[in-house]
């Protein structure tokens, strides 16, 4: 159909099938005998009645536009936006252990789609947005997020403050970075249950939002440069959280 998109690669594709296998319209595998993971997919889509294609490498390398694909890609609706109610679920169902990445009026999809991409990659619970003045899980957040948007819900909330507020209730501390914080995130306890905070770049934290932070932190800068784009940023942050969880 014209409003697919592919998700491609192992990891996505086990996400789609334990969110969301009502949604698969059909998969196309490597033609080869299938092993460990990629053996236990194909069972679970023969078993949902899903469609499933054999085809040779270069077919798969085209519809992952060259992207690594593992020998499995599936042909699904694009991924829509999360509601409160998700983030209520993640939160009771993660307890301690929940991550999350907020961020605060992030405009360029781009930025969004990277960020996505960067939360996969260090092991995050999803990423939090406005849903007013902040880039939609369109074409452009989807492509740059390179099969994240499958497996990192963006849950869009409509009150920011109000949410940030019910985090800190829940027992998650909320940490922001600011360039003007006079501590480092080196300096700073990052562990779970916890929330990076992340302003537009240019514009960095709203004053509500920074207000309602537990704590603030900057990132060292040594060069010339006076800011890292917010996906950059966002790294740096996400694997501090991730190394201090470990």
């Amino acid at each position: 159909m014209a409003d697919d998109h592919v998700v491609y690669g192992l990891h996505a594709a086990e996400s789609v099938l334990e969110r969301r296998i009502e949604a698969v319209r059909s998969a196309v595998l490597l033609d080869v005998e299938p092993k460990g993971r990629l053996e236990a997919l194909a069972a679970r889509l023969r078993a949902a009645s899903i469609p499933i294609e054999r085809a040779r490498r270069d077919v798969l390398d085209r519809l992952a536009r060259g992207g690594v694909h593992q020998g499995i890609v599936l042909r699904v609706p694009p991924p829509r936006e999360q509601d409160l109610r998700e983030l209520e679920w993640l939160v009771e169902a993660k307890a301690n252990s929940v991550r999350l990445l907020i961020l605060d009026q992030v405009e360029d999809p781009r930025n969004v789609g990277a960020c996505l991409r960067t939360a996969d990659a260090a092991g995050v619970d999803a990423v939090v947005v406005p849903r007013a003045r902040s880039a939609k899980l369109g074409a452009g957040a989807i492509k740059t997020a390179a099969g994240a948007a499958e497996t990192v819900p963006l849950i869009a909330v409509p009150n920011l403050a109000r949410t940030l507020g019910w985090l800190a209730d829940a027992g998650i501390r909320l940490i922001g970075a600011d360039e003007r914080a006079e501590r480092t995130l080196f300096d700073a306890d990052l562990k779970p249950p916890a929330a990076i905070v992340l302003g537009a770049e240019g514009k960095g934290l709203r004053r509500l939002t920074r207000e309602a932070c537990d704590e603030l932190v900057s990132l060292p800068m040594r060069g010339t440069v006076e800011s890292l784009n917010v996906s950059v940023a966002a790294g740096i942050l996400l694997y501090e959280m991730l190394r201090q969880s470990r």
